[in-house]
């Protein structure tokens, strides 16, 4: 590093750095030195409301100083009068306010003396002020005639400055000013001439004086105008006035100055005060005053009049100011002039003061003083306070320097510079200390320093020596100055640490010495980690409304975390810690939560955090999403019959760019008020060209897009109305829709308001039957539909509708195809057969009718059936009708759901948009046995240890001739593990209990019953139990099962689950959807689990009861069921439909049974294509 610092010619090497301290360090009050004053008072005026005065003068040195006093230039011994109050060891002293004290009044001066000289203050003058009073005099009363001048002299007493002057009456009202009457700057009010109006006698001088909170008031004044005595002849009053006048009117005369001072006069002023100049004239008519600067150029700005143009005013005077000026009273009798020679001058200032220091013996001493000011001021140097006898000085002396060679102790001494002109005296003091004294380090021994990593570090080393010392520092153990360019030594002894690391931490030595000693201290210095702080998230995105929480995470050093504080600013400025806004945005120590952000939230938020010795910030910018402002100055232009310009300017997007316009019109003539998209434009786009519909006046607005949504609507744009024009459409969706067989309505949609494109919109509909060679029928309405009667069944007929308004027709129509009325089947399907697939589920087959016997759109087909008797009892039954109905031209369809070992009757229809054609002929069908339904019970009515009898009820439906039953059993236990079954065969079907032996003690089971037919088993019943151990008896129905109490128990929860079981099975009928699917798990069917490719209809019965079993959704729709099949197998009930995901969706309704639960609500059921 030193080879590279030092090819740059960086080499620093801090070995010794000679420190001169002549002036840079204060002297300490340990150390012999010259007196110098501290403080000391002003010019100062004894108001006669205060109690004492004080004259300040306060002074330091050692030895410490005395205090001397002199008076306009006389030796002032504060003992002489018993009011004057001094204090100990300072030179002020307190004049009390008692009796007669205008002896006190004069220039004082202050003399602070010790062995080695005297140091003096500047001249304080105290004022000691008379109250001022007008004198007792007696006032003449002035008679004069009416055009004369007058002077009404006021000659205020003398008093403190400022002075006030008031001209007013007896009643304290102020006497009116004007061009004619005005007060002069010495306060005697001027008549240029008088009126008889004039004639008062209480003319009051008052003169104000605010600092000696003093009014006083002379003499009334009596002034009594009279016309002239020749002109008392005159008949008429103003004839004699008019008459006066013309004998008394002359040319301006110059009151102020005076005609006795000559065509000019010279005015000197004080640079930087203000320059008056007044110029009071008489005559008549009254003269008027103006003002030019003869040599020179008037100030830039126009210099202020007052006194109505009487008083030249300039603020501020400079050097620029000087030159001629001159005032002109003019009337039409003639003129007068007066001419100022202006001349600026200034007291004295300093261009070099001399300055005093700390001199070793043997230097030399200059001291230099210069002043300047307006007359030229005279120096005059001081030593010790009196003037320098230069016979006796040993140094050299001249107006503006002082010099001493080979400086001594004894030189030691207070020189005084003083610069006088008439307009001021000014002092400066040098304190020439000569001393030869040891280093004296004033910063204390073992301070503790401390400062983070990357900071700078200051070590203290006060000195003041002189001879000046040389200083060097050094670390820890080692006697080599600190020399690398890291560190830097100040004048002032401090050691700077630039750019700190941790190994800077250590024990650090000041030495100091110089040729009469040296002196040494020591400093400690730790290096701490540096403050770090994150904003999360950084520079957020957030929309208007939401809110955000920005979090300040910081690292700092441990040893500072009792000094470690976090503030937030926005933009610079800080948030106060509470919260602000009502709540809306608050600080809580790292965090800074802004709910319900606004537009204004968005800003630079700072979060800074401070220790004791360092400080970080970490910002975020906050960025506040919104809709756009709306766009403004909407413009149109281009205008066209067809279309038009229009131009925006776009609103602020609020930081999210807008990426479409939106367009929207308002026309007054079909829809005033409702507002419509007319286009869209994307992009950033501020102009589109809008094409037009013809007869429409409109108004356009515009909505901007961006991100984050729309803006509100602009201002709407100027009304621009289009002419009409004959359509340029005609009315689409034309349809024939049903009606009664012999007649056709034709409708269409009618044109909107905006297509209209002209009055008298009307529709011509034109019509004739397809294939047959005829002309066009025609009609022209204004509504949009039309009945056509008397027209063949079910006949194709060709149509067109033409808009045509008063400018013309739309054009040509394009042929639509529709059908005349329809009327019921007059046909039954034929070939009706049944496939029976199971015991549930047969297959219906016919033959459909001939296309000419559906006289209409053939909408399908409808399977009825209705059960005749039970096979297993031949009991009859009540026809109970259902139905299914089959969409489209098709001759199949399954039936679901039928009741095994039962038989039916079948009947198939067509049906068209009109209704139902005639039912063909029954047909008979049977279904075979199914197995039967779970037995209604199970219970186990008696254990033992080895043994348990089981008793069970008959099955809910048979299905077919019972052949026995099934009983299982297996073990169960408390991990539902379980063992293998065990079957007993009971082939009496009337046999309804059996006893099982051979079982465990103590153990759980399971037991199983169900019931068979030829065609199977089906479900079981089940229930559980307890074997007992040696010699006790356990079960479900012995023990307790005895006891009254447990009977009552088990009957309320009988009761209890009764009522839950109707409230859920009552809600479960509401809506009437159900699933087949539940149904085939109460009535299994083998046969039925074959049956993948077959499709059902739709299911409908009378009674709309819902099928038993079937769950519904909690809002009423039932669930999605598995199907691998075509949509075109399914069938259609009366309210029955498909749903856009192809479930089915079908009714089922017939007769009440006997024991069956009424449903309230619809009887819609879905049936899945498999179980």
């Amino acid at each position: 590093m030193e080879m590279l610092l030092s090819t740059k010619g960086i080499t620093i090497c801090l070995f010794f750095f000679v420190l001169s301290l002549a002036a840079a360090i204060e002297i300490p009050l340990s150390v012999s030195q010259l007196p110098t004053i501290m403080e000391q008072s002003h010019t100062q005026v004894a108001y006669p409301f205060d109690e004492d005065f004080t004259i300040k003068c306060e002074a330091r040195g050692n030895p410490h100083p005395t205090f001397n006093w002199t008076k306009d230039g006389k030796p002032f011994d504060l003992l002489s009068d018993p009011r004057i109050v001094t204090s100990n060891n300072s030179g002020t002293f307190v004049i009390q306010n008692r009796g007669i004290i205008n002896n006190f009044q004069g220039k004082y001066r202050c003399f602070a003396s010790n062995v080695l000289g005297t140091a003096m203050s500047e001249e304080i003058e105290l004022i000691v002020p008379s109250v001022p009073k007008f004198p007792k005099e007696k006032i003449e009363p002035l008679d004069v005639e009416h055009g004369d001048s007058v002077i009404l002299h006021c000659n205020p007493p003398k008093g403190i400055p400022p002075l006030h002057i008031y001209w007013m009456n007896i009643d304290l009202q102020h006497i009116p000013q004007d061009e004619r009457v005005s007060m002069s700057l010495k306060g005697d009010l001027y008549f240029a001439n008088v009126e008889e109006n004039d004639s008062r006698s209480d003319y009051c001088c008052f003169a104000a004086f605010p600092r000696l909170r003093t009014i006083v008031q002379k003499m009334p004044m009596t002034l009594k105008v009279s016309r002239l005595k020749h002109a008392n002849d005159s008949g008429s009053p103003n004839a004699a006035v008019t008459k006066a006048n013309f004998i008394k009117e002359r040319k301006p005369k110059l009151l102020i100055p005076p005609e006795s001072a000559g065509s000019s006069s010279s005015v000197t002023v004080i640079k930087g005060g203000v320059l008056l100049l007044e110029c009071i004239a008489e005559g008549l008519p009254t003269p008027h005053l103006s003002w030019v600067k003869v040599t020179g150029n008037m100030p830039k700005e126009e210099p202020e009049t007052e006194n109505f143009g009487k008083i030249l005013k300039i603020d501020q005077v400079s050097a620029a100011d000087e030159g001629t000026y001159q005032c002109t009273a003019s009337n039409p009798m003639g003129r007068a002039r007066h001419e100022f020679h202006v001349h600026v001058e200034e007291p004295p200032q300093w261009l070099k003061k001399p300055e005093g220091g700390v001199y070793s013996v043997g230097t030399n001493l200059v001291l230099l003083c210069e002043a300047i000011g307006n007359p030229e001021p005279s120096i005059q140097w001081k030593l010790n306070g009196m003037p320098i006898d230069s016979r006796t000085f040993r140094g050299r002396i001249s107006t503006r320097e002082i010099s001493l060679t080979n400086l001594q102790l004894q030189d030691s001494a207070v020189f005084q510079c003083e610069a006088t002109n008439k307009h001021g005296t000014i002092l400066a003091s040098a304190n020439v200390n000569v001393l030869n004294i040891a280093p004296l380090i004033l910063t204390s021994d073992g301070e503790n320093y401390a400062t983070v990593v990357g900071y700078s570090a200051f070590l203290h080393c006060d000195i003041f020596a002189s001879p000046a010392a040389d200083v060097r520092w050094t670390k820890d153990d080692s006697i080599e100055p600190l020399s690398t360019f890291r560190y830097e030594l100040n004048k002032n002894g401090t050691l700077e640490i630039k750019d700190t690391k941790k190994e800077d931490s250590g024990s650090y030595a000041c030495w100091a010495a110089n040729s009469v000693g040296k002196r040494a201290i020591t400093a400690n210095l730790d290096i701490r980690d540096a403050t770090k702080l994150v904003v999360t998230p950084k520079n957020p995105r957030v929309l208007k409304s939401h809110s955000i929480l920005l979090k300040c995470q910081a690292e700092y050093d441990s040893h500072l975390k009792h000094s470690f504080k976090l503030s937030w600013r926005k933009d610079g400025d800080e948030l106060p810690v509470n919260s602000t806004e009502g709540g809306r945005m608050i600080l809580d120590r790292d965090t800074l939560f802004i709910s319900s952000v606004l537009l204004e939230d968005q800003g630079v938020y700072t979060c800074v955090g401070s220790t004791s010795l360092d400080s970080a910030t970490a910002e975020s910018q906050l960025i506040v999403l919104d809709v756009p402002d709306p766009p403004e100055d909407l413009q149109l232009s281009e205008n066209q019959n067809r279309s038009v310009r229009l131009s925006w300017r776009a609103g602020s997007s609020h930081n999210s760019p807008v990426n479409e316009s939106i367009i929207e019109f308002e026309e007054n003539r079909w829809e005033p008020g409702r507002w419509q998209e007319l286009t869209r434009i994307p992009g950033d786009d501020t102009t589109a060209l809008l094409s037009l519909a013809p007869y429409v006046n409109y108004q356009f607005r515009v909505v901007s897009v961006n991100a984050v949504g729309r803006s509100q609507p602009s201002k709407p744009s100027l009304r621009y109305s289009t002419p009409p024009a004959a359509p340029d459409k005609n009315p689409e969706n034309i349809r024939v829709e049903a009606s009664e067989p012999n007649e056709m309505v034709m409708k269409w949609e009618p044109l909107k308001p905006v297509e209209r494109n002209g009055p008298g919109l009307e529709y011509k509909v034109s019509w004739r039957q397809q294939g047959v060679r005829t002309d066009w029928n025609e009609e022209t309405v204004k509504k949009h539909s039309l009945t056509v009667r008397n027209t063949p069944t079910f006949v194709p007929y060709e149509i067109k509708v033409q808009a045509v308004n008063n400018l013309g027709a739309g054009p040509e129509p394009n042929v639509t195809i529709g059908y005349s009325g329809e009327d019921f089947p007059d046909a039954a399907p034929s070939g009706v057969s049944v496939d029976v697939v199971n015991s549930t589920l047969v297959k219906v087959f016919w033959f459909g009718i001939p296309r000419d016997r559906v006289r209409g759109h053939l909408r399908g087909y409808k399977v009825s059936w209705w059960k005749t008797k039970s096979l297993l009892d031949g009991k009859r039954h009540h026809p109970e009708k259902h139905f299914l109905t089959f969409v489209g031209d098709r001759n199949y369809g399954m039936i679901p759901g039928l009741d095994p070992f039962s038989e039916f009757r079948l009947t198939v229809l067509a049906y068209n948009s009109r209704g139902d054609g005639p039912e063909s002929s029954p047909m008979v069908f049977e279904t075979p046995e199914g197995v039967p339904e779970q037995p209604r019970f199970l219970r186990i009515l008696n254990f033992d240890k080895d043994s348990v009898t089981l008793s069970w009820g008959l099955p809910r439906k048979a299905n077919g001739h019972l052949t026995g039953y099934i009983l299982q059993y297996q073990i169960i236990n408390e991990t539902h593990e379980v063992g293998p079954v065990s079957d007993v065969s009971v082939t009496n079907r009337s046999t309804l209990s059996w006893r099982l032996s051979g079982l465990s003690p103590s153990t759980r089971y399971k037991f199983y019953v169900k019931a068979c037919t030829a065609k199977g088993c089906g479900k079981p019943v089940t229930e559980e139990g307890l074997t007992v151990a040696q010699g006790t008896y356990a079960g479900i129905y012995d023990g307790i099962s005895t006891q009254g109490w447990f009977i009552g128990l088990m009957c309320a929860i009988a009761l209890l689950t009764l009522l839950l079981l109707t409230i859920c099975f009552v809600r479960r009928n509401k809506g009437g959807k159900y699933s087949v699917k539940e149904k085939e798990d109460l009535h299994p069917d083998p046969e039925a689990q074959s049956i993948k490719d077959e499709i059902f209809g739709e299911y409908s019965d009378s009674d709309e009861k819902p099928l038993k079993g079937s769950l519904q959704s909690l809002n009423g729709d039932i669930k999605a069921t598995e199907s691998a099949d075509s949509l075109v197998d399914y069938g259609e009930g009366e309210h029955g439909m498909f749903n856009e995901d192809g479930s089915f969706i079908g009714a089922y309704a017939g007769s009440k049974e006997k024991g069956s639960v009424e449903s309230t609500g619809s009887s819609t059921a879905t049936f899945p294509l498999h179980a």
